[in-house]
């Protein structure tokens, strides 16, 4: 038997080793020496189900988010999971061999066509430490995110460490979004809120979309 399925304890060992062994080489873009443990994965869960597939998994490490999506009814060839690291891609290409799992930098996902045929995501699932991100490649990972690969209904998780929504409120504004705390794990290590991101419902402010302008041509 291949040794990542012999038992379920020696596999989340070995998620352990590999998450600070990863984590010691970049810190910064992991975020987080440990992986998501079962508390956050089943608040995950409670928010993300059938209805809401396709999902997307932004830094989906090694699958314990994965795991709660398809426990929580989404299909697993209705996942798309996008890893930067290429240790955990390698093992979740081996897990899931039925998600499209992407080798790829999150903010990049502009770059890349619809995951899904034709078909919109409804939920994106972030573990991708906002705070990694200079403002212009949280800017364009969250505006390919809504512009081209949500439904008008779709909505982003966020986790993140820190006690405030990890997004600038000034950036949520520009692009016409809204955050809403919708739960603290305090069991996890280290212990996370969850945001979702939603559109407003408002377009920007005729100055907002003048400065949104001006932020696109300095992307540009």
């Amino acid at each position: 038997m291949n040794a990542w399925l012999e038992t379920r304890g020696e596999m989340a060992r070995r998620d352990r080793s590999l998450f600070l062994r990863s984590w010691l080489r970049d810190p910064l873009r992991i975020g987080s020496a440990w992986p998501s443990g079962r508390a956050l994965a089943q608040r995950v869960a409670r928010h993300v189900g059938a209805v809401d597939a396709p999902v997307v998994e932004l830094g989906a490490g090694t699958g314990a988010i994965t795991r709660a999506l398809l426990r929580s009814g989404v299909p697993e060839h209705r996942l798309a999971l996008i890893e930067a690291d290429p240790h955990f891609a390698r093992a979740l290409l081996f897990r899931f061999p039925q998600a499209r799992v992407l080798h790829m930098d999150a903010a990049a996902i502009g770059e890349v066509g619809p995951f899904f045929g034709r078909v919109r995501a409804g939920a994106f699932v972030s573990a991708v430490p906002p705070t990694s991100l200079s403002t212009r490649r949280l800017y364009a990972l969250l505006a390919s995110a809504f512009r081209h690969h949500l439904r008008s209904d779709g909505v982003f998780y966020q986790f993140t460490c820190l006690p405030r929504c990890p997004v600038p409120s000034r950036l949520l504004a520009r692009l016409g979004l809204c955050a809403e705390r919708v739960g603290w794990v305090g069991a996890n290590l280290p212990p996370v809120a969850v945001y979702r991101l939603q559109r407003s419902g408002k377009p920007p402010s005729p100055a907002a979309a003048r400065r949104l302008g001006q932020f696109e041509g300095a992307e540009r």
